[in-house]
């Protein structure tokens, strides 16, 4: 009898553990953090992301805690005295050992990447670029934080780390489906497109039905156990920075030898004094180019605000003339193949944008309309209308827009349907839209090449009553086989 008794307690041990239901096991978080700096053409930013580290391969799991924005111009403005590139990060990274424990700051990956103002420095003078690196790279490696180094990217790297933030953020990669209890991998067709504007360059990236005809713009990346063969190209000299220097410097090469030029865009009653020196001074004006008057005389513009006129005007920093009649080209000859799917326009296309106060959605011809209000607008107006804005950028923005609208229209192709598959925004869930996000993704390998694997186990609860249960069981089985 006392072995029939453990026999049926052995039994009803196997029945209550194969009831004991499997589940996701809840483990305590570990919060990791991770940062990066955005050193731009015209300004550097900070980030701070942190995520828990039992979820790191899964997507849309990092948040941002800290966006800082470094006092000064882009660290390219420190050719001329590297060591204040450095210090000019310090009271961002005070910030950041604010917001990250003590405890966890040895272990806090750092990066810096620089992007189109430090590029073209590069070209201008190589060793003073390196020596802003090197400064940077000194002041981040005296805190206490695990520093990666820091680099210039390229500007098809900007471009595709900021396609890879956006899907991440948005779930287009891969996403969890409770109810199904597995990952779910989305249409390609749902794969978002990234449109970046710079103060020194723009970028456009999406993934193409058909194949990439040129290896220049193809990029291939295997994420969550997919690939995506993408299309991305960075135009060097086509930010906004830089194409106002080159429209101005074209209206007064053809306003020479006249010291007073009329600038179709600038609203009536504004002017602006400008150096024939500092269209020497970037590689995107040409210093070379023949047509530039000699000398360092200075040059006043007179706005004019002529919304037809800055169109026009814009559009002759354009070749399009170099893409024949070929209709997979942009300008100047570049390769690109037909748009596909839904785009997110950022950084100064939102920035443009927003200003206009714009919603979402609208059709072309509406804004058309509210571009072309701003620009007939005089300065008078504009500055009483706008008093808390940057009277430096204020003036700007109908030559902005109307080049956001060549950009888009006339080079990227988009048209009066597709253009409602532009969406103008900065920021996906809690984290701003950009390329460190993606770079900080890609180098922490936290989008894993494989689908993720979901972590199995049973409810420690349930456990707990399962093994008192043996140990009851085996007891009393014990006292039966005694007795």
């Amino acid at each position: 009898s006392a072995i029939v008794g453990v026999l049926v307690a052995l039994s009803i041990i196997s029945l209550v553990l194969s009831l004991v239901r499997v589940e996701d096991v809840t483990l305590p978080p570990t919060v990791k953090y991770g940062m990066v700096f955005d050193a731009g053409s015209s300004h550097t930013s900070l980030f701070v992301y942190e995520w828990d580290s039992d979820k790191e391969n899964d997507t849309g799991v990092v948040s941002q805690t800290l966006s800082c924005d470094v006092q000064g111009q882009g660290i390219s403005s420190y050719a001329n005295n590297p060591p204040e590139a450095g210090n000019s990060l310090r009271e961002c990274l005070d910030k950041a050992l604010q917001v990250v424990p003590a405890e966890k700051q040895r272990d806090v990956p750092a990066y810096l990447g620089a992007t189109a103002g430090m590029r073209l420095l590069r070209e201008q003078n190589s060793s003073a670029t390196e020596q802003v690196l090197a400064e940077v790279a000194k002041t981040m490696q005296e805190y206490p934080v695990a520093f990666k180094g820091a680099r210039i990217l390229t500007g098809e790297e900007e471009g595709a780390y900021g396609w890879i933030t956006i899907n991440y953020l948005l779930d287009s990669f891969t996403k969890y489906s409770p109810k199904a209890h597995t990952w779910l991998h989305p249409e390609a067709a749902n794969i978002l497109g990234a449109l970046d504007l710079g103060g020194a360059s723009t970028q456009i990236t999406f993934m193409p039905e058909g194949p990439v005809l040129s290896q220049n713009e193809a990029s291939e990346f295997t994420l969550y156990g997919y690939s995506y063969n993408i299309y991305t190209h960075s135009y060097l000299c086509y930010g906004q920075n830089e194409m106002l220097k080159r429209l101005a410097k074209e209206l007064i090469v053809k306003s020479s030898p006249s010291t007073r030029v009329h600038h179709p865009c600038y609203p009536k009653g504004y002017n602006e004094t400008v150096s024939l020196s500092s269209f020497r001074a970037s590689p995107c004006t040409d210093s070379s180019d023949p047509r530039l008057p000699l000398g360092d005389s200075i040059v006043t513009l007179e706005g004019r605000g002529n919304a037809s006129g800055c169109l026009a005007a814009l559009r002759e920093l354009f070749n399009f003339s170099a893409c024949g009649q070929s209709q997979n080209c942009t300008f100047d000859g570049v390769y690109q193949p037909p748009l596909r799917g839904q785009f997110i326009a950022f950084s100064a296309f939102y920035y443009n944008f927003k200003f206009l106060n714009l919603t979402e959605g609208q059709p072309l011809a509406v804004v058309r309309e509210a571009i072309e209000g701003l620009c007939t607008r005089s300065w008078e107006d504009l500055s009483s209308s706008y008093p808390k804005e940057n009277p430096k950028r204020l003036p700007k923005y109908c030559a902005n827009a109307n080049y956001i609208l060549t950009l888009l229209l006339d080079a990227y192709k988009f048209n009066e349907t597709s253009w409602s598959n532009i969406f103008f925004q900065m920021k996906a869930g809690s984290a701003d839209v950009g390329w460190t996000l993606g770079y900080m993704l890609n180098l922490t390998n936290m989008v894993p090449p494989k689908a993720p694997a979901r972590l199995k186990g049973h409810r420690p609860s349930l456990w707990a009553a399962a093994i008192t249960f043996i140990i009851l069981t085996l007891v009393l089985g014990l006292a039966a086989l005694l007795l």
